[in-house]
């Protein structure tokens, strides 16, 4: 049998993802013909769009017929996100093609040999440092998205040290989404939201600094326990049979990949200098907004120069022979992007039916009359369910504190703390929800499906999710301020 090489979806998992996709999609369909037609008013802000509090007004049924439920998915490429989108795909596209002539080259091979050689008695100290580095990407610089490119390496240095490709996840993209919920410094979500509530600029931090604490020591604690458990008895893991040929690929080398290749050792310093300026790029858009603005196809572009300049200097195939590699690369995320313009078409079918609003409008008014630790809750679950169909956690935040704020004062929440039960909706979800295109994209470079990773990851999502809330209700009890 031939050996799956580069990053591709499985089979398995684009099904599984495309039945619950679909499944969905057709929900949201039902929605808009069972929902009232709402919307509210909006006004420019800062070049943002703001809802108008108690404008929502209830409108006549728009003519949404059913076809449009299956075009939808089509239909996103033309519509208002359709440059985020167009974005999301180049970068999927382009780290497929690079991460296929770095397997090719020999060069992710020797890498891995690399570190391993180095941590191999070490390997749970490497462990916590790479989940503190993941965390504090997100959660001082808001970054996400952008390092999803690092996905692959982390699943195949996880293969390398004997565990499996959810532990790679968990160690790259669960604690990148994890520090982006335990936020101290993020500027999208609450450097955004704490504008919008009033409040002095990132206020609150030592209480933050205690939540990113624990969150950190929880997710550790998760993954060294389960990979603990699959080194003991492989077969524990829930992908045990998806993860089988790729593991044995870098677990057991007849001999040093350098031995074949004795370029390898100077390439892996000129891709080290790229993958520098990636991280310098990322950094920087924390200070410069319109670097942060094209951050991630920047990302792409500077890892597919890295892959190619890498390719070319270890000599591994002709240049015809890389170009088709690339290729092969470039093809094989082609599922993946239909799966990430099917989770982008369930906010179009709402919006276009125009249920988006009335799901906001009926939901924030349940909230009125409820005790404080109810109230928080219920705006912890409110920012959660949104999130479902409202991926940006800026954008929410322009659309959703504006009506929430008012309440919360009412109802004796301070100011903060309904800033907090926003970063936890908003920050922990992105794990969650097959529609946000983050999470898509990183299953899509592993041989993980959707199900399994919802089954996998439930547990610590669980615990989280009972940690925030005490978290919230604590911060209720001393009114977390200054208001």
């Amino acid at each position: 049998m031939q050996q799956r090489r580069g990053v591709a979806l499985s089979k398995k998992s684009f099904f599984s993802s495309v039945t619950i996709l679909g499944t969905l999609m057709l929900l949201s369909g039902v929605l808009t013909r069972v929902l009232p037609s709402g919307s509210y008013e909006r006004i420019l802000e800062d070049g943002r769009e703001k809802i108008v509090p108690g404008s929502f007004s209830v409108l006549e049924r728009p003519v949404y017929p059913l076809y449009r439920w299956i075009t939808a998915p089509f239909e996103v490429l033309f519509g208002e996100d359709q440059v985020t989108i167009i974005v999301i795909i180049m970068f999927l596209l382009l780290i497929g093609a690079s991460f296929r002539v770095l397997d090719e080259s020999g060069l992710l091979r020797y890498i891995m040999e690399t570190i391993v050689e180095k941590y191999e008695k070490r390997k749970y100290l490497l462990m916590g440092l790479l989940i503190l580095f993941f965390m504090s990407f997100g959660s001082f610089f808001g970054i996400f998205e952008e390092l999803i490119v690092l996905v692959p390496m982390a699943v195949t240095l996880s293969y390398s040290f004997g565990w499996d490709s959810l532990v790679g996840l968990g160690i790259s993209a669960m604690a990148s989404g994890f520090g982006f919920a335990a936020a101290i410094l993020n500027p999208f979500t609450l450097g955004v939201s704490q504008k919008i509530a009033g409040l002095p600029a990132f206020s609150g931090s030592l209480y933050r600094v205690l939540i990113f604490f624990v969150i950190y020591c929880i997710l550790y604690g998760y993954l060294y326990l389960y990979a603990k458990r699959i080194e003991k008895n492989p077969s524990f893991s829930m992908v045990y049979e998806e993860d089988r040929a790729l593991k044995e690929r870098f677990t057991h080398f007849e001999e040093p990949i350098s031995t074949k290749n004795k370029n390898l050792g100077r390439v892996v310093k000129v891709y080290g200098y790229f993958i520098l300026a990636m991280v310098m790029v990322i950094a920087l858009g924390f200070f410069i907004p319109v670097l942060s603005a094209a951050a991630l196809p920047l990302v792409a572009v500077i890892f597919l120069v890295a892959s190619v300049t890498s390719g070319i200097l270890s000599e591994y195939k002709p240049f015809q022979g890389m170009l088709k590699d690339l290729a092969k690369g470039f093809t094989s995320m082609l599922p993946a992007v239909l799966l990430i313009l099917m989770a982008m078409s369930i906010k179009h079918i709402m919006t276009e039916g125009m249920v988006m609003d009335s799901v906001l409008y009926y939901a924030s008014e349940r909230l009125s009359g409820l005790s404080p630790n109810m109230a928080v809750l219920g705006l912890y679950l409110l920012i959660l369910m949104l999130d479902f169909f409202i991926g940006s956690g800026s954008a929410k935040a322009f659309l959703v504190m504006p009506i929430l704020l008012p309440l919360t004062d009412i109802l004796q929440v301070t100011r903060q703390t309904a800033v907090q039960a926003f970063l936890f909706g908003d920050g922990f979800s992105n794990l969650l929800f097959p529609t946000n295109p983050t999470l898509m994209i990183a299953l899509g470079l592993t041989v993980v499906s959707y199900p399994k990773w919802i089954r996998w990851s439930i547990k610590i999502q669980g615990i989280v999710f009972i940690v925030t809330l005490m978290f919230l209700f604590l911060a209720n009890s001393f009114q977390y301020g200054p208001f």
